[in-house]
């Protein structure tokens, strides 16, 4: 089989491939600073992988090509599309019917793109890709998180005295205020005077005032203390 060491497409085909290294490593390190599973790394070698499949596709079999040769590039493509997803399903999690990792699982989706197209390319859509990325997880996101949403869930870290009822209280009084209550986590700390620190979800049922929900658990008798903590589970 004939083939050339160094093809006249060598150079276009090296700086497409650093092309795909750069721009996937911009969406690893967004996901490495939120400390997400797939970091960086796993995001360059999606990027770099997904680049080179294209680019195999489109120039390695043109010494191939005769009149009784057709090739199709598409068909490489259409084989990253499917792949990808095994990976995105390995990073997406499930725990006490919450789900986490859609996100990353969506953002090496997207790398796997930016990858294929800068292969194929197209580096400046690609750039232009991983650019409203970035807004889409950065102003979009602060956005969304200022509109009023019904159902809303809160999670909140609690400390309170254990073998008291305090439990049922809090139960209660979630209940009251038209929230539903489920226990996420709970350890016993202690054993003179054991505390629970417990992480509690409360999803609204109906319209009612967040710091209503944190004053009423606040002063419950054996609530040592309420912490909101920030939901993110992308």
């Amino acid at each position: 089989m004939d083939f050339e060491l160094l093809p006249d497409s060598l150079l276009t085909e090296v700086l497409l491939l650093i092309c795909a290294f750069v721009l996937s490593a911009v969406i690893g390190v967004e996901r490495e600073i939120r400390q997400k599973s797939a970091g960086v790394r796993t995001h360059i070698l999606v990027g770099m992988g997904s680049a080179l499949f294209t680019l195999v596709s489109a120039y390695g079999f043109s010494h191939l090509l005769g009149d009784e040769v057709m090739l199709d590039p598409s068909r490489i493509a259409a084989q990253i599309v499917s792949g990808i997803g095994f990976i995105g399903a390995g990073v997406i999690f499930v725990r006490q019917n919450i789900i986490s990792g859609l996100t990353t699982a969506a953002s090496i989706w997207v790398t796997a793109a930016v990858g294929m197209a800068c292969g194929a390319g197209m580096p400046v859509i690609a750039a232009l890709t991983v650019l409203l990325y970035v807004v889409a997880v950065t102003l979009v996101t602060a956005m969304v998180r200022k509109l009023p949403q019904h159902g809303h869930t809160r999670l909140y870290s609690l400390r309170y005295a254990d073998g008291h009822g305090i439990l049922r209280d809090i139960l209660s009084t979630a209940s009251d205020l038209g929230y539903e209550a489920a226990l996420s986590h709970a350890k016993r700390q202690g054993d003179h005077n054991p505390v629970v620190e417990a992480t509690m979800r409360f999803t609204r049922r109906q319209q009612s005032a967040d710091e209503e929900l944190f004053r009423r658990l606040s002063e419950i008798d054996g609530v040592h203390e309420v912490r909101s903590v920030q939901q993110d589970h992308d």
